[in-house]
């Protein structure tokens, strides 16, 4: 006689439970939560093995030569349109997309995931830990960005007409002058930080999330300090620029602007709009 009532009474609260795992399952990637992810990401990041870190920063310097050869392939086989230059721009995304997907360690990913474990202890230790990161990754992908050049310049690895392609690519990269180079690395750094942010929320969308704001990166002809050393050691290696020129016109402007778009831009309002919600030790 009961048993029907009880078992109608279970099954509604299975449904409920249902219901609240659904709800749970939409807002589980409030910006709080959201902000969280990233900040543990970075807390592991700055307890890998430094032997880890150098070799995933290699690893991320030679890979992300991808988006130097995809664009310059693109601009050397598409037909002349008024279009092509759009179309070309896709290719910069494939160096992005290895070493994103891949989980290399790329300096200007770092400029966010590393900064808001800072942001939360706000210790000498803690930035101490940050800035030996940033040394040893940003040194890595350099020491790949000139590993991979040497192979473009020193070998038949890459075809004449590609080549041709490549250095032209190198030259507009580092011939903007530090001015320019500068400022125009500030969207990049703003741009990338974005996709980290995005990313935990992307699920399968992850790799069109990656391939559009990266193209926008190429289209929108901004700097970025990684994909840009690459094109950078190709000039360096071939001699058309010099060491000094190369650093002072080039290096250093693009890695202060990316620095600054990535953490004293993106991080600060990825950190001001959940500031309120977290817990009091974390505010600050």
């Amino acid at each position: 006689m009961f048993s029907g009532g009880t078992m109608n009474k279970t099954t509604s609260i299975q449904e409920e439970q249902k219901e609240e795992a659904s709800v749970q399952e939409a807002t589980a990637l409030a910006p709080k939560l959201i902000y969280e992810v990233i900040r543990r990401e970075g807390e592991e990041e700055m307890a890998r093995p430094k032997r880890s870190l150098i070799w995933s920063g290699i690893a991320a310097g030679v890979m992300i030569s991808l988006s130097v050869l995809g664009e310059a392939i693109f601009r050397t086989y598409l037909p002349p349109s008024n279009s092509s230059y759009l179309i070309e721009n896709l290719g910069y995304s494939l160096g992005f997309l290895a070493v994103i997907m891949g989980r290399m360690q790329l300096f200007t990913e770092n400029t966010i995931t590393t900064v808001l474990p800072v942001m939360v202890e706000r210790t000498w230790y803690a930035f101490g830990c940050m800035m030996r990161l940033w040394a040893i990754v940003m040194t890595a992908n350099v020491i790949g960005a000139f590993a991979v050049a040497a192979l473009f310049v020193f070998t038949p690895a890459i075809a004449p007409e590609v080549m041709v392609a490549v250095v032209d690519l190198s030259h507009h990269a580092t011939g903007m002058g530090a001015n320019a180079s500068f400022w125009r690395a500030i969207p990049a750094g703003v741009i990338v930080a974005l996709i980290v942010w995005m990313l935990p929320q992307a699920d399968s969308a992850k790799f069109l999330l990656i391939l559009v704001f990266t193209w926008l990166i190429a289209a929108g002809d901004f700097t970025h300090i990684v994909a840009g050393s690459v094109e950078m050691a190709v000039l360096v290696w071939m001699g058309d620029i010099t060491a000094t020129g190369a650093i002072g016109g080039f290096f250093l402007p693009v890695l202060a602007g990316n620095i600054i778009g990535g953490t004293a831009i993106f991080t600060l309002m990825a950190w001001g709009q959940v500031r309120d919600e977290l817990p009091e030790k974390q505010r600050g």
